[in-house]
């Protein structure tokens, strides 16, 4: 989404974006400064684009911590911080001067894209007012910043009438969104919404659009969705990056909602909403996590029967508050915790893919080549979810367009699936 929003203004101002290294004239990088993994990605790929094109301005979550970038590559032209877009345009202004007048040139009414066409994240605010133990982001992005809801929709609309047909909902917060605007009401399409997360989802299932909802936190107020899932307004899916299973560990986290009955509430959602698909992150080996604590999160993977999980190994952070706990777990420890859980997340994950054999959904297209076709349900969102493969009559299939498909096989992760004709037979099947 920031590199969508730079690359926006710098299109309107006569920029163009340049498919390899060496055609252009600077290279801007976005970075990540999360973990220690994200981070040496992030000082990789500046040194490859020095190393490629030498002209480089760097921005993003590590820009908070210029210091660290400027030690490994004291070269780069520019270092500024996360949505510091101005930052990041005046830049590109001072080392290539802008050669047209924006006003002459056409720029798509949606802006420039990363995505392919047929879906977009929208990025309903900045910055996050937890203080979990293990994460810096409030202090690289600062705290909530939600936009204005009427501002957020007219996005969303303009995407809409560009053909976008899935819309993914972002923050580093979803579910408090408009608290720091203390909801405040703005009209569109001549009706009234609060900047909130209820009315915000009301509002965006109005468009006609599949409607993803991540990184929501299991608050109570987020029990009023499952209603809009169950009407069909928005996607029965829910990103909530849970993060463990025992009280403990969770309060160690300082992780909000650590003490709500999540388990009574996944229960009542499915209840509610039968078709819902939950999806979440976790972390193994935190500092201090006993095999007993870790049996604990074992144990509610299985209770909660999510359908899509990943997880990681706890990696210090330059900052965080974790970094002081003690009973930090050794690698190799960490190493086979994390194949225990993965072993069972797939386990879970191959029993509720086999039940939907037989099945017939509705998919959205990603790909189609002469091998057959890639596509998703609304239980899969993009790149972080399985698929549903199509391997037989696909030639009437078109990459960003729906389809109905029968469920017919199933893995660990994903769905093959054959398309039916209009009568609802499986084409193909005899």
């Amino acid at each position: 989404m920031d590199s969508e929003r730079i690359l926006t203004q710098l299109r309107a101002e006569g920029y163009e974006v340049s498919p390899t290294y060496e055609a252009a004239d600077v290279v801007v990088v976005n970075t990540c400064g999360f973990i220690d993994a994200a981070v040496d990605e992030s000082l990789e790929a500046i040194g490859e684009a020095l190393a490629q094109n030498g002209r480089v301005i760097v921005t993003g979550c590590l820009g908070a911590r210029p210091d660290r970038i400027l030690e490994r590559h004291p070269q780069v032209l520019k270092v500024t911080g996360p949505h510091a877009y101005e930052d990041v345009v005046g830049a590109v202004h001072e080392h290539l001067p802008p050669r047209h007048e924006p006003f002459f040139d056409l720029l798509p009414p949606q802006g420039v894209r990363l995505t392919p066409r047929h879906y977009a994240y929208l990025k309903i605010a900045e910055g996050c007012n937890n203080r979990c133990s293990f994460c810096i982001i409030p202090a690289m992005r600062g705290r909530l910043v939600s936009r204005p809801i009427d501002d957020v929709l007219r996005e969303a609309e303009r995407l809409a009438a560009a053909g976008v047909k899935e819309l993914l909902v972002i923050s580093q917060d979803t579910s408090a969104y408009g608290a720091d605007l203390r909801y405040a009401r703005r009209t569109w399409r001549g009706t009234a919404y609060q900047t909130s997360f209820m009315d915000l989802a009301r509002a965006l299932g109005a468009l006609g659009v599949w409607v993803r909802l991540h990184y929501v936190y299991p608050y109570p107020h987020v029990d009023g969705v499952i209603a809009l899932m169950a009407e069909g307004r928005v996607l029965p899916y829910l990103d909530i990056p849970f993060q463990h299973g025992s009280p403990a560990v969770l309060k160690r986290m300082r992780r909000p909602a650590h003490a709500e009955d999540t388990l009574a509430r996944i229960r009542a959602w499915r209840r509610d909403c039968p078709d819902l698909t939950l999806r979440s992150t976790f972390i193994v080996g935190f500092p201090g996590e006993t095999e007993a604590e870790f049996a604990e999160l074992l144990a509610w993977l299985e209770e909660a029967q999510l359908d899509r999980v990943g997880c990681f190994k706890y990696s210090p952070v330059e900052g965080a508050a974790a970094n002081a706990l003690p009973g930090h777990i050794a690698p190799e420890l960490q190493e086979e915790r994390y194949a225990r859980f993965m072993e069972r997340a797939a386990d879970i994950s191959a029993r509720r893919l086999a039940a939907r054999i037989g099945g017939r959904v509705r998919v959205l297209v990603d790909d189609v080549t002469e091998n057959g076709a890639l596509a998703r349900s609304q239980a899969e969102a993009p790149q972080i979810d399985g698929v549903v493969r199509i391997e037989k009559d696909v030639a009437r299939l078109r990459a960003g367009e729906f389809a109905d498909v029968e469920i017919v096989a199933a893995d660990a992760y994903d769905l093959t699936g054959r398309p039916t004709d209009a009568s609802g037979a499986a084409a193909g099947s005899h």
